[in-house]
């Protein structure tokens, strides 16, 4: 049987999702917990690797096993032996012909920001910061040149494994929270933002690689005209640096309903501003 798992995460201990010979991440960590859960050894493919210290809100996972199993004992069975910041959210038999990447009709994404003039502390790890203020505007006129079919060669990332850099990019939505005074009443106000990406597939680093470009553009470092300049020059040394992992949460893989999967797990509750 085929058995799909919704499994949420937090990235900071972690080398990413793909598997490595430290054994220090998550796809590690899961096997590990399946094979001790099974007692027998299990492989495991995902709908979208992530970074190291990138979290995720709904991985979606699939492996084959001869065991039969209930559902919910793939879920209590497995999260008994994972570490406190992984967790698998649900589990789904599923036919031979779904595959947890293949059948993804998109991927989603967001990123949160913490606009203050004081460095996160309680949040440290889970949203990335700027102390100066950032123009939405500037940022959206900026996002919309992104939109639709391109050649993302300027966000890929040196060691991308992608067989090609044109990739859809389908929404970017970006928002904040009220701007609050800071209690040392310094002239930058606080505030979080949301910036939501969906598209049907993301190169390695390419968010991270695009929010640098946001950022500098929402501090008015480069006008709003220099994207499409960035993106017509198929060049990764036109963009901005790679901006930090810290705040870039996979909110997980889109599928057709007929494969009959949750589009959100608890986890999203979690993130403010979620769907």
């Amino acid at each position: 049987m085929r058995v799909a798992l919704g499994i949420s995460y937090n990235g900071q201990a972690y080398q990413g999702w793909q598997s490595q010979p430290s054994g220090n991440t998550v796809q590690d960590q899961l096997e590990a917990a399946l094979g001790r859960f099974a007692t027998c050894a299990i492989s495991t493919v995902c709908a979208g690797r992530t970074d190291a210290g990138v979290h995720g809100l709904m991985q979606v996972a699939h492996f084959d096993t001869e065991l039969q199993r209930a559902e919910s004992s793939w879920v209590r069975g497995t999260n008994t032996f994972l570490p406190p910041g992984i967790a698998v959210q649900w589990a789904r038999e599923v036919p031979e012909a779904f595959h947890s990447r293949a059948c993804a009709v998109s991927r989603r994404y967001a990123y949160v920001l913490l606009q203050s003039p004081v460095r996160p502390s309680i949040e440290a790890g889970r949203v990335g910061w700027v102390f100066q203020p950032l123009d939405l505007q500037a940022m959206q006129s900026a996002a919309a040149m992104l939109l639709g079919e391109h050649d993302f060669s300027s966000f890929r990332a040196a060691g991308c494994q992608a067989k090609t850099p044109v990739k859809t990019l389908h929404r970017i939505a970006i928002s904040h929270g009220t701007p609050r005074e800071s209690p040392a009443r310094d002239t930058v106000p606080s505030c979080y933002w949301r910036f939501e990406f969906e598209g049907n597939a993301f190169l390695h680093h390419m968010i991270r690689n695009i929010m640098g470009c946001l950022i500098m553009i929402g501090q008015g470092v480069k006008p709003v005209a220099w994207m499409q300049q960035v993106l017509d020059a198929r060049s990764r040394e036109t963009a901005a640096p790679t901006f930090s992992p810290d705040g870039l949460y996979f909110l997980g893989p889109q599928y057709d309903a007929s494969w009959g999967l949750p589009t959100q797990a608890v986890s999203f509750d979690w993130l403010a501003g979620s769907p």
